[in-house]
């Protein structure tokens, strides 16, 4: 079937593999033989408890998680998220340590303060318009834990690695960035991500949590915003996105069968960004905007020499089916998302592009 479809930058909703569209479009009006489409069937049936438990189970492989860690489907964002961690584990005379990295590490320091919890920002790249990611950060061995943002979507920043925390969890945000690669995953308490950046459709939330986080939550928090709720009952205390976790479930079976897990996802993930930062560092019209040891797999920033010129380049690359390279609106300038599944080919089109576009404009 021939798909008019153009190359997908946008940073979310963003761009899902085409094999999972076509799946998707396949069963959508009968899933399974049940005569129904997947947006009508019970979530108390059989046809999808099996997909929320294959969902769950192929996450438990790709990452090598053991029986320590529940996962689980959630509604509101990361940033409902940004409220429930301090909410069910900070208690009264404790304190959790922040990494402030941009926009989205602000927004959850914001929530953990309208609170009014205890909490330290132990280190800040705003100083230099957060294009770069803190090194040798003081964690405080007292913290009860530590909240990093894994990738920046606005500036295009990413650790590298997790940083060192003495056995602090590490709470993380990688909405933007969850499946890009293998993580380690030793001090991990918590992971949560937005699903429309990089597995699935917007609507879902996956986080992955701890159990010795679990025993902290409190028993008299309202029913939905305590983790415990969604860990006893596998999602399904009321109605879960249905459509959303079958989507995800999709995905990590694509991420697992057809790219062969997260070591040859990272491949793939590292020749796309190379090709794309080695021709910033070839000519001096588009400038990346991270300091290259902070560079991001999955959103890489930019700026021509005028505002006029990124306008220019914008529309004319949509009109050669280059879609979404406009930045986020509270910085302007470019922003070429290429998560997991942006094809290979969509890079070196974009390039050339961006070559004929300089050789007109430069």
């Amino acid at each position: 079937m021939k798909h008019d479809r153009i190359f997908n930058f946008n940073a979310g909703p963003a761009v899902l593999p085409l094999p999972v569209l076509e799946e998707i479009q396949e069963s959508f009006l009968n899933f399974k033989g049940s005569g129904m489409s997947i947006t009508e069937i019970s979530h108390r049936s059989k046809w999808f408890d099996d997909v929320i438990n294959e969902a769950v189970e192929r996450t438990k492989r790709l990452l090598n998680l053991d029986d320590r860690y529940h996962v689980l489907f959630m509604q509101g964002g990361a940033s409902l998220q940004f409220a429930l961690m301090p909410m069910n584990f900070l208690g009264d005379n404790q304190s959790a340590d922040y990494v402030n990295t941009g926009t989205w590490s602000s927004k959850a320091i914001k929530e953990a303060e309208i609170q009014k919890k205890k909490i330290q920002v132990v280190a800040s790249s705003e100083d230099r318009n957060f294009s770069y990611i803190p090194g040798n950060i003081s964690f405080n061995r007292d913290a009860v834990y530590v909240h990093i943002t894994s990738n920046n979507t606005i500036k295009g920043t990413q650790w590298a690695a997790f940083p060192e925390t003495s056995g602090v969890p590490i709470l993380v945000d990688m909405s933007s960035d969850f499946m890009c690669r293998p993580i380690d995953m030793k001090n991990v308490g918590l992971i949560y991500a937005g699903a429309q950046k990089n597995i699935g459709p917007a609507g879902v939330c996956l986080v992955i949590v701890r159990k010795d986080l679990l025993e902290r939550v409190p028993k008299n928090l309202p029913t939905m915003l305590k983790y415990t709720t969604y860990s006893e009952k596998n999602s399904m205390y009321n109605t879960p996105p249905c459509f959303g976790v079958y989507t995800i479930q999709l995905v990590l079976k694509w991420l697992e069968e057809t790219v062969g897990g997260l070591n040859k996802m990272k491949e793939i993930n590292d020749r796309k960004a190379k090709l794309l930062y080695d021709f910033f560092d070839s000519g001096d019209f588009y400038k990346g905007t991270a300091e290259p040891g902070s560079r991001s797999l999955m959103n890489v920033t930019f700026r021509l020499p005028s505002e006029e010129l990124e306008k220019k380049f914008i529309a004319e690359a949509t009109a050669n089916k280059l879609g979404g390279l406009k930045g986020h609106r509270s910085v302007g300038g470019c922003r070429a998302s290429i998560y997991n599944a942006t094809p290979a080919e969509a890079v070196p089109a974009l390039i050339d592009f961006m070559k004929t576009f300089e050789k007109k404009n430069g």
